[in-house]
């Protein structure tokens, strides 16, 4: 039976609503529309620090301009608390080696897969060691992303790492939809390839047939 994760994300929120104090989350993003609604959602409920790991991005310069529109769009947002920023080191070889052996896999297949956990991986020892009281990540909202996947990476990592894990699956609610208008808004930058040199290349080959 599919798992509804926005049901989920509805009870916890109800659950955080009733508490006297603000929790704190780290949220892994991978760019600015990713995170446009996430962080408009979210930020009603919690004090959030977007964590910035990106090391699949290329190339170099493509990482740079995703990171500006990052830290400029977290400026011009409206929220109640003010968001916080951590860009991590960006090393592209951490990317190339959980994706070696996998460079023919289809997009969206198990060298994906392997992405999503190398970069919450990241953003839950981050949670861990700055004691946040919950991680997760944007990647949900867009509909090329696998959420139940991405939750269930989320749900291992918790466990392993015991920090807690806010299960999300951010396109629902229309939040894809609304994540495209505030992007027009903000005028952002919308990148036409998720980020690595595996879908740049699928992105080329699409537009040479």
């Amino acid at each position: 039976m599919k798992v509804n994760y926005q049901k989920i994300l509805d009870k916890k929120l109800e659950e955080i609503k009733a508490l006297d104090k603000v929790p704190s989350l780290i949220l892994h993003s991978c760019c600015a529309p990713c995170s446009s609604y996430v962080l408009e959602y979210l930020s009603e409920f919690f004090d959030i620090t977007i964590f910035y790991y990106n090391p699949n991005i290329h190339p170099e310069n493509e990482y740079r301009k995703r990171v500006q529109e990052q830290k400029e769009f977290i400026a011009q947002l409206p929220t109640k608390i003010k968001i916080n920023f951590i860009e991590e080191h960006y090393n592209t070889q951490e990317f190339f080696d959980i994706a070696k052996g996998l460079e023919e896999e289809r997009e969206g297949g198990t060298r994906c897969f392997k992405c999503y956990e190398l970069r919450l991986r990241e953003a839950a020892k981050k949670a861990k060691k700055l004691n946040f009281d919950y991680f997760t990540t944007v990647l949900s909202i867009s509909p090329h992303k696998n959420a139940e996947k991405i939750n269930e990476i989320g749900e291992k990592l918790a466990k392993e790492l015991d920090i807690k894990f806010l299960n999300s699956d951010f396109k629902k609610k229309n939040g894809y939809k609304r994540s495209i208008e505030l992007s027009k808004e903000y005028n952002l930058y919308r990148q036409n390839y998720c980020g690595c040199v595996y879908s740049q290349r699928n992105l080329k080959t699409i537009n040479e047939k």
